[in-house]
Protein backbone atom coordinates (compact mmCIF):
# COMPACT_ATOMS: atom_id res chain seq x y z
CA UNK A 1 0.00 0.00 0.00
CA UNK A 2 1.41 3.50 -1.10
CA UNK A 3 0.20 7.15 -0.39
CA UNK A 4 0.93 9.34 -3.42
CA UNK A 5 0.50 13.22 -2.72
CA UNK A 6 -1.28 15.77 -4.94
CA UNK A 7 -2.03 19.40 -5.54
CA UNK A 8 -5.60 19.67 -4.06
CA UNK A 9 -5.99 22.68 -5.88
CA UNK A 10 -5.23 21.67 -9.57
CA UNK A 11 -7.04 19.29 -11.67
CA UNK A 12 -9.95 17.98 -13.58
CA UNK A 13 -13.37 19.28 -12.33
CA UNK A 14 -15.44 16.45 -11.83
CA UNK A 15 -17.84 18.14 -9.23
CA UNK A 16 -18.40 22.08 -10.70
CA UNK A 17 -17.08 24.95 -9.99
CA UNK A 18 -14.42 24.48 -6.88
CA UNK A 19 -16.52 20.97 -5.98
CA UNK A 20 -14.94 18.87 -4.42
CA UNK A 21 -15.53 14.97 -3.98
CA UNK A 22 -17.48 13.75 -0.59
CA UNK A 23 -17.58 10.60 0.94
CA UNK A 24 -21.15 10.02 -0.37
CA UNK A 25 -21.54 6.96 -3.03
CA UNK A 26 -22.72 9.30 -5.74
CA UNK A 27 -19.21 10.92 -5.67
CA UNK A 28 -17.38 7.95 -5.04
CA UNK A 29 -19.18 6.33 -8.28
CA UNK A 30 -18.30 9.70 -10.21
CA UNK A 31 -14.51 9.07 -9.71
CA UNK A 32 -14.89 5.27 -10.63
CA UNK A 33 -16.47 6.74 -14.07
CA UNK A 34 -13.83 8.89 -14.35
CA UNK A 35 -11.10 6.31 -14.22
CA UNK A 36 -13.31 3.95 -16.37
CA UNK A 37 -14.20 6.42 -18.91
CA UNK A 38 -9.80 7.12 -19.47
CA UNK A 39 -9.76 3.11 -20.81
CA UNK A 40 -7.35 2.49 -18.27
CA UNK A 41 -7.21 -1.71 -17.74
CA UNK A 42 -8.69 -1.89 -13.73
CA UNK A 43 -10.87 -4.44 -12.92
CA UNK A 44 -14.84 -3.95 -12.21
CA UNK A 45 -13.71 -4.54 -8.50
CA UNK A 46 -12.56 -1.00 -7.93
CA UNK A 47 -13.66 0.83 -4.93
CA UNK A 48 -13.14 4.41 -4.21
CA UNK A 49 -13.72 5.37 -0.61
CA UNK A 50 -13.61 9.52 0.56
CA UNK A 51 -12.03 10.45 3.86
CA UNK A 52 -10.95 13.83 4.85
CA UNK A 53 -9.15 15.29 1.42
CA UNK A 54 -7.77 11.13 1.02
CA UNK A 55 -9.33 8.91 -1.87
CA UNK A 56 -8.69 5.39 -0.77
CA UNK A 57 -8.48 3.13 -3.88
CA UNK A 58 -8.67 -1.00 -3.94
CA UNK A 59 -8.94 -2.85 -6.42
CA UNK A 60 -7.11 -5.16 -9.13
CA UNK A 61 -5.64 -3.61 -12.31
CA UNK A 62 -4.52 -5.43 -15.39
CA UNK A 63 -0.83 -3.84 -15.39
CA UNK A 64 1.90 -1.74 -13.24
CA UNK A 65 1.30 1.17 -15.85
CA UNK A 66 -2.34 0.27 -15.46
CA UNK A 67 -2.50 1.32 -11.51
CA UNK A 68 -0.37 3.81 -12.11
CA UNK A 69 -2.61 5.56 -14.52
CA UNK A 70 -5.54 4.71 -12.16
CA UNK A 71 -3.97 6.10 -9.03
CA UNK A 72 -2.98 9.42 -11.45
CA UNK A 73 -6.66 9.75 -12.98
CA UNK A 74 -7.94 9.82 -9.66
CA UNK A 75 -5.31 11.83 -8.08
CA UNK A 76 -5.79 14.54 -10.74
CA UNK A 77 -9.29 15.63 -9.80
CA UNK A 78 -9.64 18.77 -8.10
CA UNK A 79 -10.61 18.43 -4.38
CA UNK A 80 -8.15 15.14 -4.19
CA UNK A 81 -5.17 16.05 -1.75
CA UNK A 82 -3.83 12.36 -1.34
CA UNK A 83 -4.37 9.07 -2.79
CA UNK A 84 -3.61 5.48 -0.52
CA UNK A 85 -3.57 2.68 -3.05
CA UNK A 86 -4.06 -0.84 -2.35
CA UNK A 87 -4.26 -2.20 -6.29
CA UNK A 88 -3.47 -5.27 -6.64
CA UNK A 89 -1.79 -5.79 -10.08
CA UNK A 90 -2.58 -9.25 -12.62
CA UNK A 91 1.26 -8.60 -14.44
CA UNK A 92 3.58 -6.83 -12.30
CA UNK A 93 6.37 -4.59 -13.84
CA UNK A 94 8.90 -2.00 -12.62
CA UNK A 95 7.49 1.23 -11.10
CA UNK A 96 7.67 4.58 -12.68
CA UNK A 97 8.43 7.47 -11.47
CA UNK A 98 5.91 10.18 -10.55
CA UNK A 99 6.58 13.85 -11.41
CA UNK A 100 4.76 16.86 -10.47
CA UNK A 101 4.58 19.69 -12.96
CA UNK A 102 6.06 23.39 -12.16
CA UNK A 103 5.19 26.37 -13.46
CA UNK A 104 6.80 26.72 -16.98
CA UNK A 105 7.41 23.09 -17.48
CA UNK A 106 7.26 21.72 -20.36
CA UNK A 107 7.34 17.69 -21.39
CA UNK A 108 10.77 18.47 -23.13
CA UNK A 109 12.06 20.12 -19.80
CA UNK A 110 11.18 17.31 -18.21
CA UNK A 111 12.29 15.00 -20.41
CA UNK A 112 15.72 16.32 -20.54
CA UNK A 113 15.43 16.67 -16.47
CA UNK A 114 14.41 12.77 -15.68
CA UNK A 115 16.21 11.35 -19.26
CA UNK A 116 19.04 13.39 -20.25
CA UNK A 117 17.32 13.98 -23.72
CA UNK A 118 14.71 16.69 -24.51
CA UNK A 119 13.84 14.72 -27.11
CA UNK A 120 12.80 11.98 -24.98
CA UNK A 121 9.38 13.84 -24.59
CA UNK A 122 7.20 11.40 -26.49
CA UNK A 123 7.87 8.50 -23.91
CA UNK A 124 6.00 10.51 -21.19
CA UNK A 125 3.50 11.82 -23.15
CA UNK A 126 2.79 7.90 -24.33
CA UNK A 127 3.22 7.14 -20.90
CA UNK A 128 0.46 9.48 -19.61
CA UNK A 129 -2.40 8.62 -22.42
CA UNK A 130 -5.54 8.97 -21.98
CA UNK A 131 -5.24 12.27 -19.75
CA UNK A 132 -2.93 13.87 -21.78
CA UNK A 133 -4.55 15.37 -24.96
CA UNK A 134 -1.78 16.91 -26.23
CA UNK A 135 2.05 17.06 -25.59
CA UNK A 136 1.55 21.20 -24.63
CA UNK A 137 -1.68 20.74 -22.83
CA UNK A 138 -0.18 20.21 -19.07
CA UNK A 139 -0.77 22.10 -15.78
CA UNK A 140 1.29 22.99 -13.14
CA UNK A 141 0.19 20.54 -9.75
CA UNK A 142 -0.58 17.69 -12.33
CA UNK A 143 1.40 14.54 -10.92
CA UNK A 144 3.18 12.79 -14.36
CA UNK A 145 3.97 8.90 -14.69
CA UNK A 146 7.91 8.79 -16.17
CA UNK A 147 8.52 5.19 -17.21
CA UNK A 148 12.02 4.33 -17.25
CA UNK A 149 13.36 4.15 -20.70
CA UNK A 150 13.96 0.83 -22.36
CA UNK A 151 16.57 -0.30 -24.75
CA UNK A 152 15.99 -1.99 -27.95
CA UNK A 153 16.02 -5.25 -26.73
CA UNK A 154 13.04 -4.28 -23.74
CA UNK A 155 15.41 -3.96 -20.84
CA UNK A 156 15.48 0.19 -18.62
CA UNK A 157 18.31 1.87 -19.02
Amino acid sequence: MSIFDFVVHAGEKLFGRGGKPSSSPADNKVIVDHVKKQGIGVQDDLEIIWMDGTAKVKGTAATQADKEKAILAIGNVEGVAKVEEDIQVKHAAPAARMYTVKKGDTLSAIAKAMYGNANKYPVIFEANKPMLSHPDKIYPGQVLRVPALEDEKGKAV
